[in-house]
């Protein structure tokens, strides 16, 4: 691999953007394909359902046996409240392949002791979000039940794009929040956006229960619609 080529690769991968890798099996020639790109390159097929799927294939040109190696972010799961139902999330997302991180200020939630090996800020969300930078390879899941950490972790869980935006709380509690949210101008479109009550239908009661549900709920976005990768093609 040509130098030129793989710090391409290493700055798309840093900054958390897909990408693709074509190689020419016969010449071992190699390019770097960007999302952005794809439309007009000649494989904009192929070259589009391997970044869907986010599956690296063998695919042929004519006479030309080519290989797309697809590279993108690896799923983030981020948590605000370090609650009950966190404490069995947390586990079982980075179990599945997420990088967990959870938000919460209250020092009295955010311990070390109740989330080991796990990635906790206690701090307020409108410090530790931006450098987080979430995007559309992020999941996002405000599990509070106070507005005052949910609601500005929200507003920029949907202004990123994550392909997971969901929020605890029963159907009142969630029209109060929307109230609360579109006040702030957000859009009734991009509210729509968010999962509420969290989680999917399966009659969850304890914490571990609707822990499951939510995780079922954010693998099947990532996984069934994959709409991180078609917003970032």
């Amino acid at each position: 691999m040509k130098l030129a080529v793989l710090e391409a690769l290493n700055a798309e991968r840093a900054a958390r953007r897909p990408t693709l890798l074509v190689t020419e099996l016969g010449s071992g020639r190699q390019r770097v394909v960007r999302p952005a790109e794809i439309a007009g390159d000649p494989l904009a097929e192929p070259l589009t359902e391997a970044l869907r799927t986010g599956r690296s294939r063998l695919v042929e040109a004519g006479n030309e046996r080519l290989f797309l190696t697809v590279q993108v972010p690896s799923p983030r799961l981020v948590i605000t409240g370090a609650v009950h139902i966190s404490q069995a999330l947390a586990p079982m997302a980075a179990s599945a392949g997420f990088t967990v991180i959870i938000i919460d200020p209250r020092t009295a939630f955010a311990t070390p002791e109740r989330f080991p090996a796990i990635d906790l800020r206690a701090e307020w969300p409108d410090v530790v979000l931006p450098e987080l930078r979430l995007d559309a390879f992020t999941a996002f899941a405000a599990l509070t039940h106070d507005s005052k950490i949910d609601d500005p972790a929200l507003v920029e869980a949907l202004a990123r794009e994550c392909f997971y935006v969901g929020a605890l709380g029963s159907r009142k509690t969630h029209a109060a929040r929307l109230e609360r949210l579109a006040a702030q101008g957000l859009a009734r479109e991009a509210l729509a956006r968010i999962h509420a009550p969290i989680g999917l239908d399966i009659g969850a009661v304890s914490p571990a229960e609707i822990a499951v549900s939510i995780l079922g709920e954010v693998i099947a976005d990532l996984r069934r619609r994959a709409p991180a990768r078609e917003r970032a093609a």
